[in-house]
């Protein structure tokens, strides 16, 4: 264990010692690498999915879950999609040194507040390859080195990911150290990090709940929470049938296994009769296990019971809980009291419906008539995100580059001492 905090440590202060470095980099320096850095992932494609392959059918062989499995798979088109959204980051303007207030007081002092890095960001996250590239592009970007704990599963797919930036990077002039990857496996190494309290200026956990509570539970480092993602889409009596129909397949099946796909549909009990049977027929042809409540399977007498717990459930999979409800103001209760605050949608074609639905859902994003699955700071237009923030302070919703800023007071004088 004292090896382990050791190591760990050492690597942190290296991370905290480029930091400095490079938060003094030109906005082009960086984006050179960055594109350096998309560059290189697409030119090591084979081998990373060489390395890639290997993780994944050993965690088939382990008996690891299909939509664990989903996440840790990288593709040709994957990797592109990461080489992309790279690229776009590099497009984004610069968060560093944006003013976003000035004022001269009355005794000719002037105040400036810009942004500035955080120095250090931990990200601690599950099998999700990509989420090493978001995160070293979006970390540089923003000035700040990153130190990153992935998940035992993608351990050697990360660590490649991650030798193949750094050297695009370090050629272009990032600091090596300014990219740091823990491949210690051992859980404890996620405990020791959060306590790096003077070496990392914050942590943010990408992953299941459990991940995420053990690292707030432990963590004397600042944490930015990511939620999981328990979404709900409430089709409204005056819905169009074939766009609800749409979108509530999309926000399930076009890809289960994320945090912004649905886990609960709740139907206007005017028009459940009709509608529940269509979205079913279109679910069960794509393997959705419906659970529903007792109106819904008067409707359906084959559903599958939903009990009290699935209404708080992120299945990250192919199964659904559905319940009929009386009103708008009733799915905004339940929504309100079962919702991970993550993202969660209306579908409707009454205006003071959606409306209310707006204001009353406290998530960090709502939609209305279209797909929980746009949550995501590639679709918002982030380039790429850090993580889908469901905590109030800071950042909510999908983090990009502000998010992973925080801010300086820039104060200019002329001898004025204060009376």
């Amino acid at each position: 264990m004292l090896f382990m905090k050791d190591h760990v440590a050492k690597q942190a202060r290296r991370a905290k010692e480029a930091s400095r470095q490079l938060a003094c980099l030109s906005v082009e320096t960086r984006n050179a690498a960055l594109l350096a850095m998309a560059d290189a992932l697409e030119a090591n494609q084979e081998e990373i999915l060489e390395v890639n392959a290997k993780e994944v059918e050993a965690a088939k062989e382990k008996g690891t879950r299909l939509n664990m499995i989903d996440r840790l798979i990288l593709n040709p088109k994957r990797i592109a999609g990461m080489a992309e959204g790279i690229r776009q980051i590099v497009k984004l303007d610069d968060p560093i040194g944006k003013l976003d207030f000035e004022v001269v007081r009355p005794n000719g002092l002037k105040i400036r507040r810009v942004r500035v890095p955080f120095g250090v960001i931990g990200i601690i996250y599950e099998a999700r390859p990509n989420v090493t590239a978001d995160a070293i592009a979006l970390c540089i970007k923003s000035g700040n080195a990153c130190f990153l704990r992935g998940g035992s599963e993608a351990v050697r797919t990360n660590k490649k990911l991650v030798e193949v930036m750094r050297e695009a990077a370090v050629e272009k002039g990032i600091p090596e150290n300014a990219i740091e990857f823990l491949s210690i496996i051992d859980r404890d190494a996620v405990v020791v990090m959060c306590r790096l309290r003077k070496l990392i200026d914050v942590i943010i956990p990408r992953g299941g709940a459990g991940l995420i509570s053990r690292v707030v539970e432990h963590s004397t480092v600042p944490v930015i929470e990511t939620g999981t993602g328990v979404c709900h889409t409430f089709v409204d009596k005056t819905a169009d049938f074939d766009m609800a129909i749409k979108i509530c397949d999309n926000a399930k099946t076009q890809r289960p296994s994320v945090c912004n796909a649905m886990e609960t549909l709740l139907i206007h009990k005017d028009i459940a009769e009709e509608f529940l049977p269509k979205i079913a027929t279109v679910l069960r042809e794509k393997n959705v296990e419906l659970r529903g409540d007792e109106a819904c399977r008067k409707i359906l007498p084959d559903m599958k019971e939903a009990v009290e717990d699935d209404w708080s459930t992120e299945y990250s999979a192919l199964i659904l809980s559905v319940k009929i409800v009386a009103d708008v103001d009733e799915a905004i209760a339940h929504i309100n009291k079962y919702s991970s605050e993550h993202s969660d949608a209306i579908i409707t074609n009454d205006k003071e419906n959606a409306a209310k639905f707006e204001q009353q859902i406290d998530s960090a994003a709502v939609y209305v008539n279209t797909s929980t699955r746009f949550t995501d700071g590639f679709e918002f237009g982030f380039g790429a995100e850090i993580g889908i923030s469901t905590q109030k302070l800071h950042a909510r919703g999908p983090m990009g580059l502000e998010a992973l800023t925080t801010m300086k007071y820039l104060i200019d004088g002329d001898g004025q001492i204060r009376q």
